[in-house]
């Protein structure tokens, strides 16, 4: 099945890009009183830093930002630059293939890309998105911005290390994340709800999605100290602009 996928979507460099923005989480561990994609960082909600860097790219047809039902917040920052769906699901994994559902009814169609980014890595940058679609818009399978792990990784049992792991071969998964729509949805069907990102579905078929170097400054903002950590970068990069 995975050999029959791949054979009918060889490397396409001009195939259309399409951004998916899950964007139905709450955030639990960020301490905010709700979701955390909408709490204020350098003057403005969160997620749309996130979508002002995917905007900056003539290269994205279109933005899709996936929402809970009922969530209206983003409907006050209209603009042309995305489209909002209230159709997040239970679990990441859930809400980004109701996303490319949507993406389908906009006219996306299986040999297209599509970019899935966390809303809450606030700060990618154009830049960065750029790299990463130049080194795999002529992949077969996709890849994924990564960090190499720079620190030194512990195994633990009940509190305590049991090991230390050689991190020479260690890297730590961002996004965006690259693949194309077909492949993704089938990845997805099959994996389930449990994958935590869109490379482990891929990863289960059987396929070796491509690490393209990140940033260390694209973190998530996932706890309270990451939003004066992110606040501050964003700030500095506005007075060297």
């Amino acid at each position: 099945m995975v050999s029959d996928f791949m054979s009918d979507t060889s490397p396409n460099p001009s195939a259309p890009c399409w951004a998916l923005v899950p964007c139905a989480g709450t955030g639990t561990r960020s301490g905010a009183a709700g979701p955390k994609q909408y709490e204020p960082v350098a003057g403005k909600p969160m997620v749309l830093h996130t979508l002002a860097a995917l905007a900056a790219l003539p290269r994205i047809t279109r933005t899709l930002v996936v929402v809970a039902p009922g969530d209206g917040f983003l409907q006050a920052c209209a603009t042309d630059a995305w489209t909002v769906a209230d159709a997040g699901g239970a679990t990441r994994a859930g809400t980004v293939s109701n996303g490319l559902t949507v993406l389908r009814s906009l006219g996306a169609a299986d040999d297209n890309w599509v970019l899935v980014h966390d809303a809450a890595r606030c700060l990618i940058t154009p830049e960065q998105i750029a790299r990463l679609i130049e080194a795999c818009e002529r992949e077969t399978v996709g890849g994924l911005l990564a960090l190499k792990l720079p620190d030194t990784l512990k195994q633990e049992q009940g509190g305590r290390v049991t090991q230390t792991l050689d991190r020479t071969d260690k890297w730590l998964a961002q996004t965006p994340q690259m693949f194309r729509l077909g492949l993704l949805q089938r990845a997805l069907n099959a994996a389930g709800d449990t994958v935590t990102d869109e490379s482990s579905a891929v990863e289960a078929l059987g396929m070796a999605p491509r690490l393209v170097e990140g940033s260390a400054q694209n973190f998530k903002v996932t706890y309270p100290e990451d939003f004066a950590l992110a606040e501050a970068v964003l700030q500095a990069r506005r007075k060297r602009e």
